[in-house]
């Protein structure tokens, strides 16, 4: 039987307890799926209340090191952070290949929130309605969550304001589809998301880049290619823009409005990482001149396919006169999980764990990788790291060592290559995996440097 010492200190004896646990397990001595002490058998022989024993396997279950059922005991899992670290320190860590390549939300921790969801909509009610088309009913309450999901970016709105759709992605190409035809120029970022990039491709528009610098869109830039394409519509990722990570001051927004009013522009402002951000959208500046599309996808959970349109009404209409591009799209069963989650704050929790975690490893990132990331000063789950050299040099380099990064190419409007990379912190299942992949990208950086 496991028997911990544990250390003599001012700290509760419980949290003790916890701490001599998560020691345990990322040195190995505890394996995932190896059976605790029963709580009794243990407090007995460490000479404490049971009920300090009992506490500490509870914040031990809270911090994911262990799940405990009544009958069966106390078992380690196998994916808490110790664990995945106590396996990527073993003899067979450089094969290990870690997978920083695509943005996805941190997954650690979040295990058990669908199953919940899932058994109290069944409690709730029949399945049957999972499999109709949604209904004016759930699409009202829909609605209704969707706008006081989007009153804590900052945007004050009523239903009428409001589309649902499948997705960020969906009510991206739903919106350009709708403002488009073939052939019209279309602005964006000089480095713009491949989703982006690929719905305009397929809409057959083409893009012209919109120069940036550490603040987002320059606006002089911007003044000069609305007169040079005649564009009528452009695409910015004001907060945390995808690749670069940098967000708009209050300064650059309110002189980029200016410009947009001045040339008529309508913006179509992509908001699918606003949530994890402090900056408030730039569409609140526009008027009618702005749409916000914004999913949960980055902030909640990247397969509950809900997305909004928000905007003018009169502009809303023009989308989508049925509904049935957008609404239509909707699948019942994620709408009533992403609505059981705003009724219970699990979107909300989450949202805010998200925001936690990314600063974290922003700051780990900040560290590790120092000047390589610029003087960009907001938490963002993804990183644009400059280094020597071309950006395919620098993916190599880091694929050589086990990490898969996104070579700058895959974000440029114009193909000419830049030494950067684009590294998704979130995209690690773990704190020490990610400490290890953005060490190996340090040791591949430095490398090319002294080439």
């Amino acid at each position: 039987m496991w028997i911990p010492q544990l250390e003599d200190d001012a700290r509760p004896k419980y949290l003790a307890l916890v701490e001599a646990i998560a020691r345990a397990i990322e040195r190995g001595e505890l394996k995932a799926g190896d059976r605790l002490p029963p709580q009794r058998r243990l407090a007995w022989r460490l000479g404490l209340n049971p009920s300090t024993t009992m506490q500490a396997y509870r914040e031990a279950t809270r911090r994911h090191l262990v799940s405990g059922e009544v009958g069966r005991g106390t078992y380690v899992l196998a994916d808490s952070k110790e664990a995945t670290l106590f396996r990527l320190k073993q003899p067979d860590d450089a094969l290990t290949r870690f997978d920083l390549s695509t943005n996805v939300p941190v997954a650690e921790t979040l295990h058990h929130d669908v199953e919940a969801a899932l058994r109290q909509l069944l409690q709730a009610g029949s399945a049957e309605r999972f499999q109709c088309y949604l209904s004016a009913d759930a699409l009202m309450l829909g609605k209704s969550y969707a706008v006081g999901w989007l009153q804590q970016r900052g945007l004050h709105l009523n239903t009428d304001g409001v589309m649902l759709c499948a997705g960020a992605q969906q009510g991206l190409f739903a919106t350009l589809s709708s403002l488009c035809q073939p052939g019209d120029a279309v602005l964006v970022e000089a480095l713009a998301a491949p989703g982006i990039k690929a719905a305009c491709r397929q809409l057959r528009l083409p893009l012209h880049g919109v120069a940036l610098d550490r603040q987002g869109v320059v606006p002089d830039d911007l003044d000069r290619m609305a007169r040079a394409t005649h564009a009528r519509v452009i695409v910015l990722a004001p907060t945390l823009h995808n690749p670069t990570g940098v967000s708009m001051s209050a300064e650059r927004q309110a002189r980029i409005a200016e410009v947009v009013h001045h040339h008529g522009l309508l913006v179509v402002e992509d908001d699918v990482y606003g949530g994890l951000g402090a900056s408030p959208p730039l569409t609140r500046l526009l008027g009618e001149q702005g749409l916000l599309v914004t999913s949960l996808s980055k902030t909640v959970a990247p397969g509950l396919r809900i997305g909004f349109i928000a905007g003018d009404r009169e502009r809303l209409r023009r989308i989508d006169p049925e509904m049935q591009l957008t609404h239509w799209a909707v699948s019942p069963l994620c709408l009533s999980l992403f609505c059981q989650w705003m009724e219970d704050g699990t979107a909300q929790r989450r949202q805010a764990m998200q925001r936690e975690e990314v600063a974290w490893r922003w700051r780990l990132a900040k560290k590790i990788l120092g000047a390589g990331l610029g003087a960009v000063s907001d938490p963002s789950p993804h990183v644009w790291v400059q280094g020597s050299g071309s950006s395919e040099a620098m993916v190599k380099a880091c694929r050589d060592r086990g990490v898969d990064v996104v070579p700058a190419g895959v974000f440029a409007v114009k193909q000419e290559d830049m030494p950067a990379i684009r590294v998704s912190l979130s995209a690690a299942r773990s704190r020490g995996a990610l400490k290890i992949a953005l060490e190996r990208i340090a040791d591949a950086l430095r490398m090319l440097a002294r080439e």
